[in-house]
């Protein structure tokens, strides 16, 4: 329970660094840091359990886009305000580094493998915002239907 306290307390900070970076609203730099909190705090969790990073960031995302959903509609604001910032810790940074790395010391295969992976975790962030945004504007026409 500690490491998940731990663990949130990171994200949250980090997301909020991105948040004051990206010029969030003063007023939702900490509501960012939530959705971001939240979103490394699934990735964590199901990491734990899946013991698959591309599958667990598939679930981070979608956590983040739905939140990040939530919370437009809540404070009247645009969903990019939080989904932006929240995503910031699945973004897949280290994995593009070593790619970048294992090439330039023509390890090709390590290169291969590691950019691949980076790759469908890139894909499952994108596939997981895309799906949570579609969801919630699905929901939104029903209802207004």
């Amino acid at each position: 329970m500690v490491e998940i306290i731990k663990q949130f307390l990171f994200s949250f900070i980090s997301t909020i660094g991105f948040s004051v970076l990206f010029n969030i609203p003063k007023g939702l730099i900490a509501k960012t840091g939530f959705v971001g909190g939240i979103g490394w705090i699934i990735f964590y969790i199901t990491g734990q359990y899946l013991n698959n990073e591309i599958i667990s960031t598939f679930f981070a995302a979608l956590t983040v886009g739905i939140f990040g959903e939530l919370f437009a509609r809540y404070f009247k604001k645009p969903a990019t305000v939080f989904i932006i910032p929240g995503i910031i810790p699945l973004v897949p940074g280290a994995g593009m580094y070593y790619t970048m790395l294992t090439l330039s010391q023509k390890d090709f295969y390590a290169a291969a493998t590691k950019g691949t992976e980076t790759f469908f975790i890139a894909a499952a962030i994108s596939t997981g915002l895309i799906i949570s945004t579609t969801l919630s504007k699905s929901i939104r026409r029903v209802k207004n239907k």
